[in-house]
């Protein structure tokens, strides 16, 4: 159910849908809809949203929101982010809370996965 001012869809650039759909299936299980040659949506995200076709990229550094996932089990999540081609460049820290890791997906977004477990 939609509910007002609540976060409801998520948009990201990506200069490589394809490679970033192969990326998102088999790191995370992600399914994707493809709405013509320059947009791609994602489900079973814990958010819908998509990717767009553009030269861009989401990086914390220039000022783009982070975006973080979740997982129970933070190494494992590391070793199928990096087979399925993600760049590791914040291997896994502490926080206070928690753990997490920040990696880039093939077309260059950066996004973090963040555990509340193995502390």
């Amino acid at each position: 159910m939609n509910k007002t001012g609540a976060i409801d869809y998520l948009e990201l650039p990506a200069r490589d849908l394809a490679a970033t759909r192969a990326f998102f299936t088999s790191a995370f299980g992600w399914r994707f809809v493809d709405y013509g040659p320059d947009y791609l949506a994602f489900e079973d995200a814990g958010v819908q949203g998509g990717f767009y076709r553009a030269e861009l990229c989401a990086r914390s550094d220039q000022g783009s929101a982070l975006v973080v996932l979740y997982s129970a089990d933070l190494e494992q999540t590391l070793r199928q982010v990096e087979e399925a081609g993600g760049e590791v460049f914040k291997p896994i820290f502490q926080f206070p809370g928690g753990r997490r890791f920040h990696f880039l997906e093939p077309s260059g977004n950066e996004m973090a996965v963040w555990s509340d477990q193995g502390l």
